[in-house]
């Protein structure tokens, strides 16, 4: 809802995507700005395959459920409003890395929302098990694709969990049905700082609360104590990539080898040759 500021990158990402066997369904939340104008506009570049609603919802993951309900596609997955997918490749990436699995996933990085250079987090899957589901921790669910076929036998989202349907979800799916999942190292898709679960404190004791009745609701209390976990993981993440990037660093990479990398916003505004 009232996404105007940032829907266009979104859709544009789609639209550059080398791997055009896709539908995007845009489910809106009947926004007060200019988020249907945007969308009007993009449509005939998708060329019939843009679907858009714009009804009332009970919140993100309502909305997220009935696009879900609204797809025709084999392969299930969502874009943010403010997110867009970091590399023309994503889509065909998604594609091969689904074939015999259930779902994949790939890597996500969190971006300035007013400096889309500014990396503050890289959000890898690399080191995921699905034991450490019981830690409170998940694959990055930006860019999780699943069968349709896993959502009709195991359920969407429960709209119950405020901020934390997506843990829930993958819980039910990866954790307790154990479904076949297949991680590739790419990085798929860009994040801006600052959406719900990004918002600081509030969002993050709304999500420590949602998981807290998430383990009740499957009887698993006893983990409850590990959720604390999570944070020091994501904390020790933040800081491992700052180490990483450190300007000597780089400056060390750069000597030895020089790297032509697309920044984010060099990839968006690439964007300009589609419309």
């Amino acid at each position: 809802m009232n996404s105007g500021a940032t829907l266009r990158d979104t859709m544009m990402s789609v639209l550059a995507q080398s791997y055009q066997d896709f539908e995007h369904i845009i489910v809106d939340g009947v926004s007060t700005d200019n988020t249907l104008d945007i969308i009007k506009e993009l449509e005939p570049l998708y060329n019939g395959r843009l679907k858009y609603i714009s009804e009332k919802d009970k919140g993100i993951y309502d909305a997220m459920n009935k696009g879900i309900s609204l797809a025709t596609g084999d392969v299930i997955g969502t874009l943010n409003s403010d997110d867009f997918f970091t590399t023309p490749e994503s889509l065909n990436i998604i594609a091969k890395n689904i074939e015999n699995v259930d779902a994949c996933y790939g890597d996500v990085h969190f971006i300035k929302d007013n400096d889309l250079n500014k990396v503050v987090r890289y959000y890898s899957g690399r080191t995921f098990s699905r034991w450490q589901m019981s830690l409170g921790l998940m694959p990055p669910h930006p860019t999780f694709y699943c069968r349709r076929e896993v959502y009709d036998r195991l359920g969407i989202f429960d709209i119950d969990m405020i901020l934390a349907a997506d843990f829930d979800l993958l819980l039910r799916f990866i954790y307790i049905n154990k479904i076949s999942v297949r991680y590739h190292k790419t990085n798929l898709v860009t994040m801006r700082v600052g959406g719900a679960t990004t918002s600081g404190l509030p969002g993050y004791l709304q999500v420590f609360n949602d998981s807290l009745n998430i383990y009740r609701k499957h009887r698993m209390k006893r983990l409850s104590c590990l959720l604390g976990c999570r944070y020091a993981y994501k904390l020790m993440e933040v800081w491992a990539f700052r180490l990483r990037t450190s300007p000597r660093k780089i400056m060390r990479k750069l000597m030895r080898k020089p790297i032509a990398k697309l920044t984010p916003t060099s990839y968006i505004n690439s964007w300009s040759t589609l419309s």
